[in-house]
């Protein structure tokens, strides 16, 4: 990184933090103290208000904005391609506000740059979701579930579950304190406590209906972080699956959540997976038909045999 580009982002750090050491803006632009000192020096003489304070670091005075910037043409198509993302997966709101920023950022771009950019956006396609239903429904939940977080308050909703419980229900109806939204290999996910179960659980928005915001406020821990935070692990039951060698690709393809190692060898494809529910992995197993066999658990074994057992009767 050259000297200008680096302080141009050392304004920017200081923009997005209250107070900031030398030693970490060194670290963060692998550069000695020594220079950092040199280069707040010289945004001083450029004009920018920074206030030093020793035993505690550099901050902007409060009030000062970056005057505007030009984007690269990398830049610009990083932007851009992002609009168009939240375009696509978030809720009607921020659609409308992706599609503000986008001609906002069209707009402050040079002709140069915006048809170079236009020319590389022509070459890179983000494709919808094909389940325009389930999306649907999912953005209508994101935009419900959004507002409940912002004004601290609980909601309630009806949930189908995609294997029956230990009761043998596979819906019900959940009061929650949602906690954040994470977007999960293409499905947004809602981390919430539970009312019922009393701890914190996560939900399918696709699989929520009838979600209403409760007049019931609830307060976040303070030491919940949603960027830090990471759910337990409670897959305790591991499945070894051995795939034929001519569809050994397409199972590495799939990229299966619950794999967890594979090796290939000339027998085949052995695959290591583990779930919280043997069903889980039922019907995944079952679609690839006489191409896979079930090494162990026997259990799991006599599941597939079975079920296998009552597609032939049907047929």
């Amino acid at each position: 990184m050259n000297k200008t580009d680096r302080l141009l982002a050392i304004v920017l750090e200081l923009q997005g933090r209250q107070v900031v050491r030398a030693e970490d803006l060194a670290a963060r632009f692998e550069t000695s103290v020594r220079t950092i000192y040199r280069d707040i020096q010289a945004l001083s003489e450029a004009g920018v208000p920074i206030i030093g304070t020793t035993g505690t670091g550099y901050s902007l005075m409060e009030g000062y904005f970056l005057p505007p910037i030009s984007f690269t043409i990398e830049e610009a198509v990083t932007l851009l391609l992002g609009t168009e993302f939240i375009e696509q997966r978030f809720d009607d709101d921020y659609r409308d506000r992706a599609n503000v920023a986008r001609k906002k950022i069209e707009v402050t771009l040079s002709d140069s740059v915006r048809s170079e950019t236009s020319r590389i956006r022509k070459s890179l396609r983000l494709l919808a979701p094909g389940k325009q239903t389930a999306l649907s429904n999912e953005r209508g939940n994101l935009d419900k579930i959004r507002r409940a977080i912002l004004d601290g308050r609980k909601i309630r909703f009806h949930y189908s579950k995609r294997i029956t419980d230990s009761t043998g229900s596979r819906h019900g109806k959940r009061t929650v304190a949602p906690y954040g939204l994470v977007l999960v290999e293409g499905s947004w996910m809602l981390v919430a406590r539970c009312d019922l179960r009393q701890d914190i659980r996560h939900f399918r928005l696709s699989r929520m209906a009838e979600l209403i915001e409760l007049d019931e406020r609830f307060e976040l821990p303070a030491n919940f972080d949603l960027r830090e935070y990471t759910p337990l692990d409670d897959r305790t039951l591991q499945v070894c699956l051995r795939f034929n060698q001519d569809i050994a690709d397409k199972v590495k393809e799939s990229n299966y959540h619950y794999i967890e190692d594979m090796n290939e060898h000339s027998d085949g494809l052995d695959v290591v997976l583990r779930v919280r529910q043997l069903d889980e992995l039922l019907q995944w197993v079952l679609g690839w038909g006489a191409g896979v066999i079930v090494l162990k658990p026997e259990s799991f074994r006599n599941r597939i045999h079975e079920e296998a057992q009552k597609i032939l009767n049907r047929y």
